[in-house]
């Protein structure tokens, strides 16, 4: 689960920047290394094992045919760490930037705006472009992503008299199936935007606007898909996580508390690892109103507007990028690559995997907003009441403190 806290050193960082530390546009720019060999610094969020060491290899490849050094280090705590440097007068040339806190970073001056120079930069997903692009620019590169989708225990689902034609597809068919089922949970997800959130876009609705500049939350839309999942609250057909004694969906669906759970490609993993005799299916989320709707997940290989090997750094990124590196990466832990052109490879390797794939093209990404962190925890500890609470005020409140953070 993502901290909501917004660490003490990225608050450091937008103070600084904002009081003049060589961010903004008036600064002179860094001096760049005009000869030898770059020494590039990597800062990575690691998920484990798997991934360091696929990406200490892609960056020794890279830098055996560049004549470059690359020096990959993982993160302990990536926005703590990331914070400081940045603000600091010798950042990580490339490092990992998460989509939630993608526009904080941008919004102070603290990345270079690289990504258009990137080979076929037009190939990354719109939707993962849009999510890294910042007052109109395009800044970093979208390293690979993941979707939320439907995941069915398919025992489950048998044993209460279903089968295939009764996956559903819209919300009216959703509500109708889990009054079906019996003996357990129907459906289960977390109480956080980051998963009830999918119902407010499939109604058409989102917290902010698609440029970040006005906010959005009580709006009819967001009011609609709210109601509707209280009603699923109320009615039993749907439990939050916790509810169910388990830290996440993954973990309730897994213990079969719950016969469904919205969730994204890395319950795999921890489906294969924790509860490997529990079979099920992925299916893409059911639309709303306004048709189909997910939420996606993404990182983007950032570069230091500090950085003094800029050139170096971009030949970096363009050679983890690739498709045939992207694909590489897919195998070696499980993440789907950020480039169109890479989805039909990636499907023939993971077929199960199109329901998190098709989501790429109605995917909405994370507010793309700076100084948004505090007013994203209230709203998240607002939907943890959503049972017993009035929706209209949830979103009201929400309206509130956006526009406040807005500016």
């Amino acid at each position: 689960m993502k901290s909501l806290a917004f660490p003490a050193a990225a608050a450091v960082l937008l103070s600084v920047t904002a009081c003049g530390s060589g961010f903004d546009d008036q600064q002179a720019a860094p001096r760049q290394q005009s000869s030898g060999p770059a020494a590039l610094q990597v800062l990575m969020a690691s998920s484990g094992d798997a991934e360091t060491s696929a990406v200490k290899q892609a960056a020794e490849a890279w830098a055996k045919a560049s004549g470059n050094t690359a020096t990959v280090t993982p993160a302990q705590d990536i926005h703590q760490q990331l914070g400081q440097a940045l603000a600091g007068s010798n950042p990580p040339d490339v490092f990992y930037v998460d989509a939630s806190r993608f526009a904080d970073y941008a919004s102070v001056g603290a990345l270079e705006p690289y990504a258009d120079k990137i080979s076929d930069s037009q190939d990354f997903y719109p939707k993962l472009r849009e999510t890294f692009t910042y007052d109109g620019r395009f800044y970093c590169a979208p390293k690979d992503f993941s979707t939320l989708a439907l995941i069915v225990n398919d025992d489950l689902w048998k044993k209460n008299g279903l089968t295939d034609d009764d996956i559903p597809t819209t919300w009216e068919e959703l509500s109708a199936v889990t009054k079906k089922i019996k003996g357990v949970t129907p459906l289960t997800f977390s109480d956080t935007r980051d998963r009830v959130g999918v119902f407010m876009v499939q109604a058409g609705g989102w917290i902010t606007s698609a440029d970040g500049r006005q906010a959005t939350g009580d709006s009819p839309e967001n009011l609609q898909a709210l109601q509707y999942v209280k009603g699923l609250l109320a009615g039993k057909q749907a439990q939050f996580a916790k509810a169910l004694d388990a830290g996440w969906g993954g973990e309730a669906f897994g213990k079969e508390k719950a016969a469904m759970t919205i969730e994204g490609n890395w319950i795999k993993g921890a489906m294969k690892a924790d509860y490997p005799g529990v079979t099920f299916s992925v299916h893409e989320l059911p639309a709303g109103p306004k048709g189909k709707g997910t939420l996606s997940f993404s990182n983007c290989w950032g570069i230091a507007a500090k950085s003094k090997n800029k050139a170096a750094a971009i030949s970096f990124v363009e050679a983890m990028t690739k498709t045939d590196q992207q694909l590489a990466f897919a195998r070696a832990f499980g993440v789907m690559p950020s480039r169109q052109s890479a989805k039909d490879a990636y499907l023939k390797e993971f077929p199960t995997d199109a329901a998190f794939v098709n989501g790429a093209d109605h995917a909405q990404g994370p507010v793309n907003a700076p100084k948004m962190d505090s007013v994203l925890a209230d709203f998240d500890a607002g939907l943890q009441q959503l049972a017993t609470q009035d929706p209209q005020k949830i979103l009201a409140r929400l309206q509130k403190n956006t526009e406040s953070a807005l500016g």
